[in-house]
């Protein structure tokens, strides 16, 4: 069997650790300068006020995080589709799993970063408005945009196993990673499942990170 050529260095794919980066560093950012932690699902309206009115520096570089971390995500969703392409029987159907769960979760994650802004304005002084949107932020930002960016990276680590980008335990972590982001919406039927949110984010974080670095070196 001929040697599979390593493919071509894809330097946009850079975008896939700014993604991540972006995504933590403002997390991080946030909650360390906020002064109250920062509301659970279910948080009542004055919880939420609290955080979102008392701490609207803290929120808004959340959100801005958020903006910035879909943009790039949506861009490194290119490099993968690009990838899959050249993953051999099936990567047309590959390829249009990466793209549809690469844009769901660019999309949701943007819609969660505006809701967020949203909720450090007056159009949070509402009850209803504020635990609406409130709302609207974790099912957007967590639930879809943990599905969605499972399906991604699930493609990404089929698609990295099969053109030999991706070393075998980070395509195991990738697989694990996109069933723990598939099951994301179980959260709706029962709590618990909530801890499958960060549990595919983060471990897909790592594998977008390596895979990125990987690919903008067309390494093999």
């Amino acid at each position: 069997m001929p040697a599979v050529p390593s493919p071509t260095p894809d330097r946009a794919a850079l975008s896939g650790p700014l993604s991540g980066t972006t995504f933590l560093a403002a997390l991080a950012g946030a909650l360390s300068s906020a002064d109250v932690p920062y509301p659970r699902p279910g948080s009542d309206a004055v919880t939420i006020r609290r955080f979102f009115h008392g701490n609207r520096s803290s929120a808004r570089v959340s959100a801005a995080g958020q903006l910035v971390s879909a943009a790039t995500l949506g861009r490194f969703t290119a490099s993968v589709v690009r990838l899959a392409g050249s993953a051999g029987p099936g990567s047309r159907r590959l390829q249009a799993a990466a793209a549809v769960g690469g844009a769901t979760a660019a999309a949701s994650l943007a819609a969660s970063g505006l809701c967020t802004a949203a909720l450090t304005t007056d159009r949070a002084a509402d009850d209803d408005r504020a635990l609406a949107l409130h709302r609207r932020a974790f099912l957007a930002g967590g639930v879809v945009h943990g599905a969605g960016f499972g399906l991604l990276v699930g493609a990404l680590g089929v698609a990295g196993r099969r053109t030999g980008v991706l070393p075998r335990g980070v395509v195991r972590t990738a697989l694990g990673s996109a069933a723990a982001g598939l099951l994301a919406p179980l959260y709706l039927v029962a709590e618990p499942a909530a801890w499958f949110i960060p549990a595919g984010r983060f471990s897909g974080l790592v594998v977008t990170a390596i895979a990125g670095v990987r690919l903008a070196r067309g390494a093999r």
